[in-house]
């Protein structure tokens, strides 16, 4: 199973740790497609050499190619929200996870959409069986 993780990165990076650990996690599931995600060097803030041309390709294509999307949605994101976006109209099967523990709201967008499944967590441990539950349906 080829896995597209989605998480914010110039949005910013407080939950590198987290999506490191899910990353690490996913790894039991398929091939993650984006394991710099949670590289805790990658800053956002674009000085990594990378054009945003050759990034908005380069993801779009490893999205397009994937089985599945998990997205960490709890910190707000442009780049996340367009990935989800795609990721809808291209069919693929999505599921965002989220901290309401956090006090950010979870955009309506992303909540009222029924192509999307969104379950929120409290710790790592409920987001990993969140995550099983979602992908053994897939396998």
């Amino acid at each position: 199973m080829k896995i597209y993780f989605a998480g914010s990165i110039r949005g910013g990076r407080e939950d590198a740790t987290l999506y490191a650990d899910i990353i690490y996690y996913l790894k039991n599931f398929g091939e993650v497609l984006t394991e710099h995600i949670g590289d805790p060097s990658l800053t956002g803030l674009g000085d990594d050499g990378l054009t945003d041309r050759f990034i908005h390709n380069r993801d779009l294509d490893w999205l397009l190619s994937a089985d599945v999307v998990v997205a960490e949605v709890t910190t707000v994101s442009m780049g996340v929200g367009y990935e989800i976006g795609r990721a809808v109209a291209a069919g693929k099967k999505v599921l965002c996870l989220f901290r309401p523990d956090s006090g950010k709201k979870l955009s309506a967008m992303i909540g009222g959409c029924p192509d999307i499944n969104v379950v929120q967590y409290k710790n790592q441990e409920e987001a990993k069986i969140e995550i099983s539950a979602f992908l053994k349906k897939f396998e």
